[in-house]
């Protein structure tokens, strides 16, 4: 039996008691990453520490897939897969871009997801049937935009200096074709397209945390998610989404190659 929104609201609340607290008090950031910058926050840890205690209670013959705290039981028929702070440089930054993602897989297919930005009051959350928006404005569920070409669509990703070799030139001759582009938006990027408002976000090398808790909610809006390659997105790589059937498939001509 699947989980009810109540119990996906409890986690997103939880996770909101340690990650709003600490956004914009210029809390101390630990680098992952030796050759680079992967940074990495007390309320990240806590966050997923919340989430991961409250499942464990709840559901404890399911597994759980996390980024901060290692994954258990990945071949159960049930697995949480948990971001508490997708964007985490946003988070450090003070922008309000970044949300925890929270996606429950089922034999390896997403069938639940939310985005929370605590911040703003945003709450995107999808069950098996329908993807839904809770915050300013009121309620509603979500639809994805529909009969847009790619020379009318809108394009986001994270950073265009994130595409690197052959990947640059295929998202560069997409990036051409489109009729706008813009930068910097994580996961809330996904969460616009579930809601209509922008058309395509192009990824490399996501995780699969880092795209688990969107892919039921682009999905039940009526998206359509994918590798570049046209695999699924559950696993995480490159990733393409798009707001129709057919959008999707003139973008994936371009990055296919």
């Amino acid at each position: 039996m699947l989980p009810d929104r109540a119990f996906f609201n409890q986690l997103a609340e939880a996770a909101a008691a340690e990650t709003l607290p600490r956004f914009r008090t210029g809390i101390n950031v630990v680098n992952k990453e030796a050759a680079g910058f992967d940074p990495v926050t007390e309320g990240d840890r806590a966050a997923e520490t919340a989430i991961r205690a409250l499942i464990s209670e709840r559901y404890p013959e399911h597994g759980i897939l996390g980024e901060e705290h290692g994954s258990v039981g990945l071949d159960r028929d049930y697995v949480w897969v948990i971001d508490p702070i997708d964007g985490t440089r946003a988070f450090i930054s003070g922008l309000p871009v970044w949300g925890t993602l929270i996606g429950l897989y089922r034999n390896g297919k997403a069938v639940m997801g939310m985005m929370d930005q605590p911040f703003t009051g945003e709450r995107y959350f999808a069950d098996s049937t329908h993807s839904f928006y809770e915050g300013p404005g009121g309620a509603r569920t979500l639809t994805s935009r529909k009969g847009v070409t790619l020379a009318q669509a809108t394009l986001f990703t994270t950073s265009p200096h994130l595409h690197t070799g052959e990947n640059k030139a295929r998202f560069d001759a997409l990036e051409n074709t489109v009729q706008l582009s813009r930068y910097g938006t994580d996961c809330y990027a996904f969460a616009l397209l579930a809601s209509g408002h922008i058309d395509l976000v192009v990824e490399s090398g996501l995780k699969p945390y880092d795209i688990g808790g969107l892919i039921a909610l682009i999905e039940q809006a009526g998206g359509v998610v994918t590798t570049w390659d046209g695999s699924p997105a559950e696993m995480g790589g490159d990733i393409v989404a798009a707001g129709s059937v057919a959008l999707h498939a003139e973008a994936l001509a371009l990055l296919r190659g």
